[in-house]
């Protein structure tokens, strides 16, 4: 609740969807959030302009501001209606962990499938819409019978945000195949990161990886089991 004589920050969603006056409408926000996901996933966060946007709808850039009344209140809509993407229709287990771990799943799946997403929270911060606001309050139900503080409960799902953006980053393109020892890709990093170790400039480095050995082939599901074990340890940890 905002403090007596302030006024609560305006966003895209503390405004009616169209003004009242003018001709009917055409388009609406669901309509336009939409075609703007689709230009992002497409073309990349930096194609998602208002003309631009408008030249995918086959309208003009005015009648979009109809709707909307910046660039950002388009990027807010966008990154609300991937929290709508998540499914919160599963009422808590009481499995607080593994609930948690589920949500968690679906949100690095849901910054995979938007790469964009990741860079829009890192420029404008995450500015909580009705979808965000429903996953938050999910998330806090699930919860209830865990240990820790409210505040430490809101730092457990601020770290299962942060660490379903890290892993997604760290996801394969979906167009891109099997290794092939690209730069960029785990078998070269690994075998340069070896050769360096073999040099003897960084012992502790060698004695790791020769007790580690080689590292495994990991497919989406050995990165989902290991981003699932990291939040296990980590997550009981904050709520001790």
């Amino acid at each position: 609740m905002a403090e007596r004589g302030t006024t609560p920050p305006a966003t895209v969603w503390s405004r009616p969807e169209r003004g009242a006056r003018g001709p009917a409408p055409e388009r609406s926000r669901y309509e336009i959030t939409a075609a703007a996901l689709a230009l992002a996933d497409a073309e990349g966060l930096a194609a998602v302009s208002m003309r631009a946007l408008a030249q995918r709808l086959g309208t003009g850039p005015a009648s979009l501001y109809r709707y909307v009344g910046s660039r950002d209140e388009l990027l807010d809509l966008m990154a609300d209606a991937v929290a709508g993407e998540l499914d919160l229709s599963a009422a808590p287990s009481g499995d607080w962990l593994g609930d948690l771990v589920g949500l968690a799943l679906q949100s690095k799946a849901a910054h995979a499938r938007h790469p964009w997403l990741a860079e829009l929270n890192d420029r404008r911060g995450e500015v909580l819409g009705p979808h965000a606001i429903d996953y938050l309050d999910h998330a806090l139900a699930v919860l209830v019978p865990a240990p820790g503080t409210s505040r430490q409960k809101l730092e457990a799902i601020g770290l299962l945000g942060g660490l379903a953006t890290l892993f997604a980053r760290r996801e394969p393109p979906a167009s891109a195949g099997s290794a092939q020892g690209a730069s960029g890709d785990p078998p070269a990093q690994a075998a340069h990161l070896a050769a360096v170790a073999a040099e003897g400039r960084h012992p502790h480095l060698l004695a790791a990886l020769m007790t580690a050995g080689p590292p495994p082939v990991a497919g989406p599901a050995e990165r989902d089991a290991l981003f699932e074990r990291l939040l296990r340890q980590l997550l009981p940890a904050m709520l001790s």
